[in-house]
This record gives structure tokens, sequence and C-alpha cells, in this order.
């Protein structure tokens, strides 16, 4: 890519963030039915059309957040070391961000996470939003899997799974515990949970 497009593509990815950051900000603040599409783009101080054409809802300037993690169980299956099973690989990847704190693994008592995980959960919106990002995760790693409805059905198991461990780590640091102190049960329920993946689910084993 030449200059001119990189720099295009980085004045992109700086706009989207800009946008979801200051959206996220005055949602957290004021409610997210109480602020406006038009509240978020007077914010940043571009027009309506300008901010649809990066983000086609409201929702989605929330779940702009996750973008990252989009698509990445099918990528940590797809690029696994030889010899790895996808549960392995899977199982690895989630311990790793127990570890690290990853926000997308529930176990992170930061207070701007914590505030953003309450926003999601307590907008009906978003959470039926999130439903579409889940199963765009769900198809990537199905694929990643080999296709197939066996893929589909295993697949639909390891994002069914990582979500249940993510809400119940942030369900319990909402009702007091830190997550340091959270961890070693973290991993001892997700290493247990990923082992009840592997007795049932051939196709990842």
């Amino acid at each position: 890519m030449g200059e001119t497009g990189g720099l295009r593509e980085r004045k992109k990815r700086q706009m989207y963030a800009r946008l979801s950051d200051t959206a996220i900000g005055m949602f957290v603040e004021r409610g997210f039915e109480e602020v406006t599409v038009a509240d978020v783009a007077a914010a940043v101080d571009v027009s309506k059309p300008t901010l649809f054409r990066y983000f086609p809802t409201k929702e989605d300037l929330v779940l702009h957040r996750l973008a990252d993690h989009e698509g990445e169980a099918g990528r940590v299956v797809a690029e696994r070391p030889d010899g790895t099973s996808p549960l392995e690989a899977l199982r690895n990847h989630f311990l790793d961000g127990l570890a690290r704190r990853d926000p997308v693994t529930g176990l992170n008592d930061d207070d701007e996470v914590l505030a953003f995980h309450r926003l999601v959960y307590a907008t009906p919106s978003v959470v039926a939003r999130l439903h579409a990002y889940v199963e765009r995760n769900e198809a990537i790693l199905a694929e990643a899997l080999g296709g197939g409805t066996p893929a589909r059905l295993a697949a639909g198991q390891v994002v069914a799974v990582q979500r249940v461990l993510a809400r119940e780590n942030w369900t319990r640091i909402t009702t007091g515990d830190s997550a340091d102190a959270l961890y070693p049960e973290a991993v001892a329920v997700a290493s247990a949970a990923f082992g009840q993946l592997g007795t049932g689910v051939t196709v990842l084993v």
C-alpha cells in the first residue's frame, strides 16, 4: 500500500476510534437512551451522515470496542502451532487472556472496563446487536474448524463457553471480588470448562 493509502487508512482507523470512544464516554455519563447520534456527531464535529458512514447503528458505536476480537477464535485455530489441537489452542488463548486481564475474559476490574460492561449488559438494544457479533464469530470459527454441521455445533459450544466464563467473571467482580483474587479460581473454572468441551466435542480434539 502506498504512503497516501496508508495515511488514509490510519486516519480512518483514528476516526473510528474517536467516534466510538466519544460515544461510549457520553453513554456512560448520561445513559445510552439519553444521548442521540446527533449529540455524538456534534461532539466530534462531524455530520450525522458522516458518522453513519462509519457506524450504521448507534449500537455499533459501543461494540466497536470489541472489533479487535472479532474472528479471534477462528484466527487462533487457523494459526495454531503444529501438533496443537483446536481445543488446546483455544484453551491456552483464553487462559493467556485471563493472565493478561484481557477485558474480553471478564477478569478485569478497571473502572472504565467495568463501566463499559455495565453499559453493554444494561442496554437491551446493544445486547441484541451483540448477538450478531457472536454469530459472526461462530461462523468464522466454524470455517476454521473445517465447516459443516459438526464444526458449526462445535463453534457454537466454544463461543458459548467463552461467553459464560466472561460473564461469570464480570459478575463476580461487580459483587466485590478483585481480578487478582479471582484469578486462580477463574483459571480452574476455565480449565474445567474447556476440559468438559473436550469430552463431548470430538471435532475439537
